[in-house]
């Protein structure tokens, strides 16, 4: 297959910067999707090409071009502002929000089409979108260098050492799990609210010290660089496009909340009823988190595990299925605090909640633990292969664990912690209740089984 899409990452000085190569691509492609201002750096091609020789079916597919003109009235909308190039070009501006943008490039399938993208269209942009959307020889991606690349450039930061990550078009609570004592962070940004919200959580958590840096424009005739401390960092004096940098210093009494798991319980809002910090350790450890991974918290209280399972690998998913009121708005508390606003808050009775939700990846079953029927619709949504922990401190629950562990195979512990007390002048270790822990991991063939 003879790719159709080029998705072409353009600087700050436009189209007329590219290399040449890059820009007989632009030429040949009958539709230019992008941004009003690399589209306006588009320029009509001569009816005598300088490069003949260079326009053939090997480099780029030609099509029916009223067949895209109709796809283009069916699919983009009367909102979608077209132009024509002057050479039989059909220039479009993108249209958000991104799922529009996607559509107006699925429309084009098959018709040679260039997307002007900004930096590395790989490097969370819409590269990074369209990949998931189309198979490999379908498209080409031609990088710039990124606004990453030239932020660390200019900062003198090693980019092998410098957590890089998307605050564009999301919450900017999800930097929490980068705040670190000395790591350095560079993230996309939405406009000058951004590093207003970083600057103010910088200054909640304890890291009012760290030198937070606007880079604007870089690559560009209006390059400007500007940073200060976050207690003093004034987001009225930066415009809207900047990569923000940030070099992370902690106070003395800051609290350090890494990503690995077990985090302390004061880190989150609970009415007390929270799986304890030394068996949520246990449990995540037993959950096994890896990236893009889905998590259901059944029984979720706080949301503690979810929100651990979250912080503990790139792009972890999880559904927090929780029906007291009060502790639905703990778990969104929590979330934004620790930084993990995409996690899923779903309010019912389980197992009613479960219909329509994806297949998990792993179940942490944390409430209603006796409860068979509760356990029977988690063990059928959960994937084949996926895992399942439960947590148990009544004896009702303890027994209803035997019983699955005698019947499914897996691992049984019992967890036990003692807690520094006091009784009259003598310091002891007072235990706390002990868990009883199951974990197991459904067999993958367990439909075949099952028949």
């Amino acid at each position: 297959m003879i790719a159709w899409l080029h998705i072409v990452g353009v600087g700050e000085g436009g189209v007329g910067e590219l290399p040449a190569p890059t820009r007989l691509l632009v030429s040949f492609a009958e539709t230019v999707i992008g941004p009003a201002r690399f589209l306006a750096g588009v320029d009509p091609v001569a009816a005598s090409h300088p490069h003949p020789e260079l326009a053939s079916p090997e480099l780029v597919q030609k099509a029916n071009l009223e067949a895209v003109a109709r796809a283009l009235l069916d699919e983009a909308g009367d909102d979608a502002p077209t132009r024509d190039a002057g050479d039989g070009r059909t220039l479009i501006e993108w249209q958000p929000p991104l799922e529009n943008m996607i559509d107006q490039v699925l429309a084009l399938r098959g018709s040679p089409t260039v997307v002007l993208a900004t930096g590395d269209p790989i490097w969370f942009g819409i590269g990074a979108t369209l990949a998931r959307k189309l198979d490999p020889e379908e498209f080409v991606i031609h990088p710039h260098a990124s606004a990453f690349q030239l932020a660390a450039a200019r900062l003198h930061w090693p980019l092998q050492h410098v957590a890089t990550i998307s605050l564009h078009g999301r919450p900017a609570e999800a930097i929490h799990p980068h705040i670190l004592p000395g790591n350095r962070i560079l993230a996309l940004t939405s406009d000058a609210t951004t590093a207003h919200h970083v600057a103010e959580m910088l200054v909640a958590r304890g890291y009012g010290q760290s030198l937070m840096t606007a880079l604007e424009n870089l690559g560009g005739p209006d390059e400007r660089i500007t940073g200060t401390a976050a207690e003093f960092f004034n987001a009225e004096a930066i415009g809207d496009f900047y990569v923000l940098g940030v070099d992370c210093v902690a106070d003395l009494s800051a609290p350090l909340l890494p990503p690995v798991a077990g985090l302390p319980d004061a880190a989150f809002v609970s009415d007390g009823q929270l799986t304890k910090r030394d068996v949520r350790a246990a449990t995540i450890a037993r959950l096994a988190p890896f990236p893009g991974a889905l998590l259901w918290d059944v029984g979720a209280g706080c949301g503690s595990v979810a929100v651990e399972w979250m912080r503990a690998a790139r792009d972890a998913e999880a559904i927090a299925f929780e029906r007291e009121g009060e502790r639905l708005q703990m778990i969104a508390v929590n979330v934004a605090a620790l930084g993990v606003p995409a996690l899923r808050i779903e309010n019912g009775d389980a197992p009613r909640s479960f219909a329509g939700m994806p297949a998990p990846d792993a179940i942490f079953l944390g409430g209603g633990v006796a409860d068979e029927a509760l356990f029977e619709a988690c063990w059928e949504a959960l994937k084949p292969g996926g895992r399942l922990v439960a947590n148990a401190v009544t004896l009702d629950g303890e027994a209803a664990l035997y019983a699955r562990h005698a019947r499914l195979g897996g691992e049984l512990v019992r967890i036990d912690v003692g807690v520094l007390d006091q009784v009259g002048a003598h310091r002891v270790l007072r235990p706390r209740l002990p868990v009883t822990q199951w974990a197991v991991v459904k067999p993958e063939q367990w439909l075949a089984l099952e028949r």
